[in-house]
């Protein structure tokens, strides 16, 4: 592997509450179907150029592995880390996903689900379920969801661009119609859904929920709190930061001369997902032009890379 740069082309997901903001934030749709997610970085992403175009990453990782993700960085579960775009045109469900330790004791998988959202756009009065109101016991829960009532306990909160949450794992959550969400999450697709709002899915029946489990791993502590980092002049903003992920809003001005330097130092890859803007990366021995909606990952053999233009981009790495 040569160290430049690899242009991602997402996985797709239809979602029975997606719709066709994904196609509007640069990410082209094949057909009309209501599409949910784009996973930009994940296994199962696509190189879309160069020699190893057509290779997914997790197809790579056997090859390329130290020299693709980084000698630092255990590979024997596949891709650590896995990059979304989320088109909430409708509520997700109330779900919660279960920490290393839960996901190992019950499904017998050795990774849970804490994640970060970022919020991309949004529109007027839309909003998200970050946790439970303050008090909230277990009992509680359990009991408003065998009474249809969980609805009255939930955590609303109204959303902007600009705002960022971290979600550890056990924390109950749900987007709201209206939002556009770069997702940020140890790769995981385990969810235990505790409320879907009544509906059908695509197949015409009720989704399944997991109530039992997802008692088990909710976690009843006050959860995170919301910030707003919109209108931040900075040219690097640190989103989240957890043991698992940093996710980094990387800001560049060309009226300001800004470019950006970073490196790997051949330890653990990083990826760039562009939403605003346009912006040149060069990597290694190439150079990648990134637009809206477009995903680049720097191999951890690139050592220093360098950003210049005029965007906003999300850098999503293990710390």
């Amino acid at each position: 592997m040569d160290g430049g740069p690899l242009l991602l082309q997402p996985a797709l997901k239809v979602k029975v509450w997606g719709g066709r903001k994904l196609e509007a934030a640069g990410i082209p749709l094949p057909d009309a179907q209501p599409y949910g997610e784009a996973w930009v970085m994940h296994d199962s992403a696509t190189v879309a150029a160069g020699p190893l175009a057509g290779r997914e990453l997790g197809e790579l990782l056997p090859q390329y592995g130290a020299d693709l993700a980084g000698p630092e960085v255990d590979l024997g579960e596949g891709w650590p880390l896995l990059a979304k775009l989320l088109d909430a045109s409708a509520w997700l469900s109330l779900q919660v996903h279960p920490d290393d330790a839960w996901a190992q004791r019950l499904e017998n998988e050795p990774r849970g689900k804490t994640e970060a959202w970022y919020v991309v756009a949004a529109e007027p009065d839309a909003r998200l379920v970050r946790g439970l109101q303050p008090g909230c016991t277990r009992e509680q829960l359990a009991a408003a969801i065998r009474a249809d009532t969980l609805p009255q306990l939930l955590l609303e909160t109204p959303v902007r661009p600009g705002d960022a949450l971290m979600l550890p794992a056990g924390t109950l959550h749900a987007l709201g119609p209206g939002l556009l969400v770069y997702e940020i999450q140890q790769t995981s697709d385990r969810t235990y859904r505790l409320y879907d709002w009544g509906r059908r899915g695509l197949d015409g029946q009720p989704r399944p929920l997991h109530i039992e489990r997802g008692l088990m791993v909710a976690n009843m502590d006050e959860p995170a709190p919301l910030q707003h980092h919109g209108g931040r002049q900075e040219q690097v903003v640190e989103l989240a930061r957890c043991a698992y992920f940093v996710c980094e809003l990387l800001q560049l001005n060309p009226r300001a001369g800004d470019r950006l330097r970073r490196d790997t130092a051949g330890r653990r890859f990083q990826a760039l997902t562009c939403i605003a803007g346009q912006a040149t990366l060069a990597c290694g021995p190439g150079e990648l032009a990134l637009r809206a909606g477009r995903t680049a990952l720097v191999p951890a053999c690139a050592g220093v890379w360098e950003l210049r233009g005029a965007a906003q981009l999300l850098l999503a790495r293990q710390p």
